[in-house]
Order: C-alpha cells, then structure tokens, then sequence
C-alpha cells in the first residue's frame, strides 16, 4: 500500500508542477521547477529508495526509444558524422581533460577515481536541454544535433565510467581490452537493437495483412517494445542505451505504423505524448527527492575528513562545470575549423556555426538522469572509500549545468540572427501543405476530366457531379491564401451537397492521396520526419472525422 501511494504521490506532483508553472505563468525551465518541487517533498517527508538498474529500465528506456523512433532522420543522416564525433571523441576528451583536472584540483581523489567521475560526467542530457530551449529561437539544425549527440554519447560514457571503476578498485586498467570491450558493447547494442525492432516490425507487417489490427493491443505491445529490446542488450552485456535508440530508428524506417488504422495510430501517439510527458517529469522528480540526501552525505563527508572543507568541494563543483564547458566548446570550435578545412580541399561547401551557436552547443551541454544513475551505481564505500565524495560532486555538477544553462542560454540567444535570417521548420510546412493542395487539385481535375471523358461513368453520380466543382473551388481558394503567404481565413464556404455522402468520399480519396504525397516527399527527403508527423497527424485527425461522419450519415 505505502509503493501505491508513494506512485499516485509522484504521478500528481508531477501533474501539479505542470499546471502550476502555466497558471503562474513562470519563466522557469521545466526541469529545474521539478527538481525543486522534489527537493520540497523530500524535506517534507518523502523518501524515495533509487534503484538504479529499474530506473534506467523503466525510464531512460522508453524516453530514448521516443526520442529516437521522432529524431528527424535526414537531418540525423546529414550530422551523422559530427554527431559521431561528439558521441565519442568528445565524451574520450572530456573524461580524460576532466579526470585530470579533478585530480590536480583534489589530490585526494584518486586519478582512476577521478577519470570515474568525468566519465560519468561525459553524457549530455537531452531531456533537460529541450525543457530548457523549448520555445526559443533556436535554429532546428543546432537542436537536431544535440539531441543526437545525446542519443548516443550515453554509452560511451558508460563505458569510459566503468572502466575508470574497475581500474580504482582493482589497481588494473588494460586499453587493449578497454578497446574492445568498448566495440562489444556499443556495436553489440546497437546490432540487438536493430534485430528486434527487424523483428517487431516484420511480426507487426504479418498480424496487420492478416486482419490484425486492434488498437489497445497494439499500443500495448509498442509500449513494451522499448523495454525487451533493453532487457535483452542488458543480458548479453551489451548497451541497453544504445539498443532502445537503434531500435526506435529501426522501426521509425520501417514504416510499419503506416500500414496502421488510423485509430491506432492516433491512440499510439496519444499514449506515448502521455507516456513522454509523464516520464519526463518523474526523472527530474526523482532527482530533485535525492538532492537533501546528497546534501546530507555531503555534510557527513566534510565532518569526517580534515583535507576536504566545503569552499575546496564547492571549488570542485564550479571548477568541473567550467572545465566541461570549456572542453565543450574548445572541441565544437576545433572540429568546425577542421572540417572547414577538408571542405577546402575537396572544393565542398561547409555549414560553419556563428559564434552565438558554438557558445549554445557549449552551454547545453547539461548533465541529468544518466549522470546520477551512473554515479549511483559505485560500489559500497567499504570498495570505494571515496563514493560519497564523488556523488556529491556529480549532483552539484548537474545542479550547476541545469543553473547555468537555464540562465545563460536564454542570453546566448540573442546572438542568433534574427528569424527572417534563419531557415525555420515552418516554412517547410508551409510549402508541404501547399504541395498537398496541389496534390487535392490533381485529384480533383482528375475526377473533372473522367467525368468528361465518360458521361456514363458510373463514379459520376449526379450528387459526386455537384460537389467535385464546389471542392475544386475551396482547394484554389485555399491554393491562394497559402501561396500568397496570407492568414488563414479559418472558414471556408458550407459546401452542402444533395448527398452528402459523395462530398465524404472524394474528400477521403483526397486524403489518402496527400498522404501518399506526404510520404513521397519523405522518402526523397524533401521535408524531415518532423514535417511528416505533424501533417501526417492533421491527415489522420481529418480523415478518421470523415470516416465517422460517413458512419453516422443515413443509407439512401
């Protein structure tokens, strides 16, 4: 009874900080407005025990799964490699830089000890990074690459953080079997992660062309997907972290959901919109109940030994976060000017970041989840003496990152050039919606031309007659108001007909093909994933209207 109440406390606190930072209207991050509502109900007597393995499982799963399955895969394609590089280089130069200097900082810990922490330190945070930059003007492609950076630098960092354990507890430390340990682990994730969601999907494919297509069981079963694909990297020893993301990408290029009804496909986005919604907010909950613990254990570790005070673990906090952002964008500002440099010699063109866009990639390097849950997963300190210290140090270093990037990002923003200067998502809607305009006249035309070209066309019913001109009329206005760039009138004329039912059914064919239009423009990477899944939405939502409409009209 106490795990149910404990639950239902978790999930209406986190609903409550939802409502109340919009009805207060407060210009916090969502983030950090959760962890302070955590950090208030754990003084006010909530405990929550941490198990580290069931939280990765049962959080960090299904979020990365989401996260990757909605990633824009052209643009991903297109930052494959930077991305790759930060995933790896990056997270290798920030645990050695960061090591390093925490051990030159505090003498007390141990170099292996130190190089744990940084390693721990090294994945970034995507979830607390779009909390903080939602809503601001930030150019797509920047926010493309952090999150990819964040999909994938998490297993090279826990990778890096277990070898540093495994050198400070055993005195032992191999780079040739570090090396490949570090292949098994990440290219072994990312192999399970593809073969069953190859397998999910092709499962999916067979059910749905032999008549299977319940909506509930069929969520159901996509919201477990994330979790077996976990379970069974974690089994083999391999990256769970890296799996969900590899397989979330391989059911997204699938294209199973396609093939759908649209009510499942509509009660699918629904749940998971719910699912994301709640599951972010529980992990900062859940951080945020740890902090007063930390902060206990903390005091505890400065009681008891002589050569630590509180300025020197303060200094080290501060001094971390520095250094991270240093490294951050020391790397960002080194691999541009490298790959302006092969461009200039291949006689390519090289999309070079301002100024203002290598200080947001340095600033939203944010440390979260994946940081505490590591670093919770130290041995006792009976093995490692030094476990406290270096929990304390990784919960301020995440505090500190979230603090500074809630408020020094909102400011390098406004080095950014001025929207107008900046390609945004929205005119690639605005040119989709226009193509799918287009794509309804065709349709239409077509049906104008059938009608002429065969009188007695048995599709050309006197009632399908006098709404085709009507529809063709509302799709040219509506051509017009999007090409000439004007508001949207929000109406259109009432396009009654005889029969009603006729206007149902070409607008229905109409649909379905600005579907097959909007999924063409996808394959050929005309518009992102992104632009696919918001129209491809309001195609679903008008369509299944339609189709109820149809339902409810009486039989003539």
């Amino acid at each position: 009874m106490d795990e149910t109440l404990l639950a239902l406390s978790l999930l209406t606190i986190t609903g409550l900080t939802g409502i109340g930072a919009r009805m207060l209207n407060l210009h916090i991050p969502m983030p950090l407005l959760q962890i302070a509502a955590g950090a208030t109900a754990a003084l006010a007597g909530l405990r929550v025990g941490l198990d580290n393995n069931l939280f990765l499982l049962l959080f960090i799963a299904p979020l990365l799964f989401v996260d990757a399955y909605r990633i824009p895969m052209r643009e991903f394609g297109e930052l494959r490699h930077i991305i790759a590089a930060m995933a790896i280089g990056l997270v290798l130069l920030s645990t050695l830089a960061g090591g390093y200097f925490l051990h030159w900082l505090l003498p007390t810990v141990s170099l292996a000890a130190a190089f744990a922490l940084a390693g721990a330190l090294s994945p970034t945070d995507a979830i607390s990074v779009s909390g903080i930059l939602r809503g601001g003007r930030v150019p797509p492609r920047l926010l493309y690459l952090l999150g990819g950076e964040a999909l994938l630098n998490d297993a090279s960092g826990l990778v890096c953080f277990k070898f540093a354990v495994a050198a400070a507890t055993t005195g032992l430390f191999s780079l040739k079997a570090a090396s490949a340990n570090f292949v098994w682990v990440a290219a072994g994730g990312v192999l399970t992660g593809i073969a069953i969601g190859l397998l999910g999907s092709k499962l999916e494919t067979y059910l749905l062309r032999r008549g299977y297509d319940d909506p509930p069981s069929h969520a159901l079963l996509a919201l477990m997907i994330p979790f077996a694909v976990y379970l069974a990297a974690e089994y083999i020893e391999t990256s769970g972290i890296l799996a969900v993301v590899a397989g979330g990408m391989t059911i997204r290029l699938s294209g199973v959901m396609n093939e759908t009804q649209i009510e499942t496909r509509m009660r699918a986005t629904a749940i998971w919109d719910m699912v994301s919604f709640t599951l972010n907010g529980l992990v900062f909950l859940l951080l945020g109940l740890q902090l007063p613990h930390l902060l206990h254990e903390a005091k505890r570790i400065l009681r008891s030994s002589g050569d630590l005070s509180l300025w020197s673990v303060l200094l080290a906090i501060l001094g971390l976060q520095a250094v991270m952002t240093l490294i951050r964008l020391f790397w960002v500002t080194g691999s541009a000017s490298l790959r302006q440099i092969i461009a200039h010699f291949r006689h390519r063109a090289c999309v070079l970041p301002s100024w203002g866009e290598k200080l947001i990639m340095a600033l939203a390097g944010t440390r979260g989840t994946i940081t505490l849950a590591a670093i919770l997963t130290l041995p006792s300190a009976t093995d490692f003496p030094q476990r406290d210290l270096l929990i304390t140090l990784a919960a301020g270093v995440i505090i500190s990152s979230l603090l500074v990037a809630s408020l020094l990002l909102p400011l390098a923003l406004r080095l950014l050039p001025a929207p107008s200067q900046m390609s945004t998502p929205q005119q690639e809607l605005d040119d989709t919606r226009l193509a799918l305009v287009d794509t309804a006249l065709a349709v239409l035309k077509n049906e104008t031309a059938k009608s002429q070209a065969d009188p007695t066309s048995s599709t050309d019913s006197p009632e399908l007659a006098h709404a085709v001109p009507l529809l063709l009329q509302e799709f040219q206005e509506l051509h017009q108001t999007l090409d000439g760039k004007q508001p949207d009138p929000g109406s259109t004329r009432d396009l009654s007909v005889r029969n009603r039912r006729a206007e149902v059914a070409i607008r229905l064919r109409i649909i379905r093909a600005q579907r097959k239009t909007l999924r063409d423009l996808l394959h050929d990477r005309n518009i992102n994933d992104e632009t696919e899944r918001v129209l491809g939405r309001q195609l679903d939502v008008h369509e299944q209207e339609l189709i109820n409409e149809a339902a409810a009209l009486p039989h003539a």
